[in-house]
């Protein structure tokens, strides 16, 4: 299970005492506890795992803009490790070939004929697609798809 490996890899972190991964290993196993309590669940599966892995890669990749915006480039440096540290818990995400195929399944499947239509086509993508390609992408390319009928 994905909470279990990130908690080895916090425990492998603190032995090595590497720094960054192991702060960063810390709050993310912070954040899926977070989870869990709020849930009251005693353990997460692996896609609450994701859905908390992917709300802090988020969380970061807003803090970036931020820094990056206000010439704080060390800072923008250290939370650019942290994504690329996260990402390494994230399925692999499927090429942009692929989500194109689904995403013309899915026009086809709805029956869709305009732009007035992509909630009904995200709707079927998104379930398709199950965390494995990055939201924002896949609305674009909804749109561009629409958008050409």
């Amino acid at each position: 299970m994905l909470e279990e490996r990130i908690n080895k890899d916090y425990i492998e972190a603190m032995k090595a005492r590497d720094q960054v991964r192991s702060s960063t290993l810390s709050y993310l196993r912070a954040m899926v506890k977070q989870v869990k309590v709020d849930s009251r669940l005693e353990l997460l599966d692996d896609n609450g795992v994701i859905a908390v892995v992917k709300k802090q890669i988020k969380q970061r990749q807003d803090s970036i803009e931020q820094f990056e915006k206000g010439g704080r480039a060390d800072l923008a440096e250290k939370e650019k490790a942290e994504v690329e540290l996260m990402k390494g818990y994230l399925p692999t995400e499927m090429g942009e070939e692929e989500i194109n195929v689904i995403i013309v399944q899915s026009i086809t499947e709805a029956g869709a004929s305009s732009v007035k239509d992509m909630g009904n086509v995200m709707k079927l993508v998104r379930d398709k697609v199950a965390g494995r390609a990055d939201g924002k992408k896949v609305s674009d390319l909804v749109r561009e798809k629409l958008s050409a009928l």
